[in-house]
């Protein structure tokens, strides 16, 4: 139990040191651009998924 405390510890030091420094409105960008490709992604393989069932039936 103590081993995960000390764990969540240091994230949350990272985290601190990440969002107090100019690093956030960085990380904000990257992660705004990965959530738009991974929904691509995810419509893509819906629409594939949904075309490879409609040629097997």
């Amino acid at each position: 139990m103590l081993y995960w405390a000390l764990m969540f510890l240091v994230v949350a030091l990272i985290a601190a040191a990440f969002g107090f420094g100019g690093i956030a409105d960085v990380s904000v960008g990257i992660a705004q651009i990965l959530f738009l490709i991974f929904i691509v992604l995810f419509v893509v393989a819906l629409i594939a998924g949904g075309v490879d069932r409609m040629r097997r039936r």
